[in-house]
C-alpha cells in the first residue's frame, strides 16, 4: 500500500466518523490488517483517524475560520472529511509537507466530492496554510 492509498483509507475512516462520531473499528481493523499494507501505512491511518477523533473540535474550529461566509455545519461532509484529513496533517505531522497535505487531499477531493469542491477545499487549506506559514 502507498501513502497516498492509506490517505484514502483514512478519509473514508473520517467520513464514516462525520455520522456517528465514533470510528467504524470493523472497517478500521479491515483496513489496517489488509494484505498489502505496510506497518509505517497502518501506523499513518491510526495517526491520523484518532487525531482527528481526539482533536475535532478545535479542527472544527481551524476550518470555521478559513471558510468564510460559510458555516462549518453547512459543509459538504465529503469536503468537511477532506478538510479535517489535511487540517490534522498541516497542523499535527511535521514530516509532511504542507503543500503535500493539500495536494493530495485536493486528489481525494477530486474523486469522492463534486466537481467544484477542490476549488473550496484548496481555498479553506490556503488560509490554514497561510497561519501556519506566518513568521512570528
Amino acid at each position: 500500500m502507498s501513502r497516498r492509498s492509506a490517505r484514502s483509507s483514512a478519509y473514508q475512516l473520517i467520513f464514516g466518523y462525520l455520522f456517528s462520531k465514533e470510528i467504524d473499528v470493523k472497517t478500521y481493523e479491515t483496513m489496517i490488517n489488509a494484505e498489502d499494507i505496510q506497518e509505517c501505512d497502518a501506523k499513518y491511518i491510526s495517526d491520523v483517524v484518532y487525531g482527528v477523533k481526539e482533536r475535532y473540535d478545535e479542527l472544527m474550529a481551524t476550518i470555521a475560520e478559513h471558510s468564510k461566509n460559510f458555516k462549518v455545519e453547512r459543509i459538504y461532509k465529503p469536503d468537511l472529511a477532506a478538510l479535517l484529513l489535511a487540517c490534522y496533517e498541516m497542523k499535527y505531522m511535521p514530516d509532511i509537507p504542507l503543500k503535500v497535505s493539500i495536494s493530495e487531499v485536493i486528489d481525494i477531493v477530486k474523486v469522492f466530492s463534486t466537481e467544484n469542491s477542490n476549488k473550496f477545499v484548496n481555498g479553506v487549506l490556503k488560509g490554514v496554510y497561510n497561519e501556519l506559514t506566518k513568521e512570528v
